[in-house]
C-alpha cells in the first residue's frame, strides 16, 4: 500500500491496487465460487474473495494467476480480466482499487480439500448473489458480474468444451451448460444445436464403455460460436 500525496505535497491517505479473482467451478450440478470467511475487521465473518496487492514488478495477469492458484491449490483452465472496481468507499481501511478476474477451473478438478487447507470454501454462487449471507466489501457485486460473464461466454464461445477433459460426451457438455446457466436443457435439442455449430466439437470415432455407449467428442478448432447457443 502506498501513500497518495495531496497537491500540497503531504501524504493524504493509503492507496493500493489489488487483484481479486473470482474462482468458479462446476460441482454437483451447480456453479460454485471459492471464498473464505474473514477472520477480522472489517466485515468479520463475512464471505470474501481471495485477493492480494499487486507487486511493484508484477504483471496484473500474473498476480491474478498467482492468487487464483494459491487459493484453489490447482491451476486454472481459464483466466480473463473481468473489470475494475474503484468506488472510493469500497474499503473502509483506505483507497483500494481492485482489478477483478474471472478464473475457471477444469470440470472434474475438485479444489475443495486444497482450498480448505488454505481456509477457503466452495459456495454456491446463486446463494451468495441472491441470499442474505454477509459478503465483504463489494464482492457480491463482483460475484454477480463474474457469474454473468461466465454465463454469457457459454453462449458465444466454445469455453465449455475447453473446460472438459480431452474426450467427453455431449451429455458431459450439456451438464456444464446446465450447471452454469442454472437450467435444464432438452437432451436431443442441445445435441442438435451443438452439432450444428461449425468447429465446436469433433467426433473421435470412439464411444464410452458405459451403458448406451454414447459417442465421444473432443473440442473443435473454433473459439467463437456462430450461431451462438442462447440461454432459454
Amino acid at each position: 500500500m502506498t501513500r497518495r500525496r495531496s497537491p500540497h505535497g503531504a501524504a493524504s491517505q493509503c492507496f493500493a491496487v489489488t487483484v481479486e479473482p473470482v474462482v468458479l467451478t462446476v460441482r454437483g450440478g451447480r456453479l460454485e465460487a471459492l471464498l473464505a470467511r474473514r477472520q477480522g475487521a472489517p466485515f468479520a465473518s463475512a464471505w470474501a474473495l481471495p485477493g492480494d496487492a499487486v507487486g511493484l514488478d508484477e504483471d496484473l495477469d500474473d498476480a491474478a494467476r498467482r492468487v487464483s492458484t494459491a487459493a484453489a491449490g490447482l491451476p486454472v483452465a481459464h483466466l480473463e480480466q473481468l473489470g475494475t472496481y474503484g468506488r472510493p468507499d469500497r474499503d473502509p481501511r483506505g483507497r483500494v482499487v481492485s482489478v477483478a478476474y474471472l478464473a475457471l477451473l477444469p470440470v472434474g478438478a475438485d479444489p475443495a480439500a486444497p482450498a480448505a487447507a488454505r481456509g477457503g470454501e466452495l459456495v454456491a454462487v446463486e446463494s451468495l448473489v441472491q441470499g442474505s449471507s454477509p459478503v465483504a466489501f463489494d464482492h457480491r457485486r463482483i460475484l454477480r458480474d463474474a457469474a454473468e460473464r461466465a454465463r454469457s461466454k457459454l453462449e458465444y464461445t466454445t469455453l465449455a468444451a475447453a473446460l472438459l477433459p480431452e474426450e467427453f460426451t455431449i451429455g458431459d457438455l450439456r451438464r456444464v451448460y446446465e450447471s452454469v446457466w442454472g437450467v435444464s436443457l432438452h437432451h436431443s435439442n442441445f445435441a442438435r444445436k451443438v452439432r450444428s455449430v461449425p468447429g465446436f466439437v469433433t467426433p473421435t470415432g470412439r464411444r464410452t464403455p458405459t451403458s448406451g455407449a454414447p459417442e465421444l467428442f473432443r473440442k473443435g478448432p473454433a473459439a467463437i460460436m456462430m450461431p451462438p447457443l442462447m440461454r432459454p
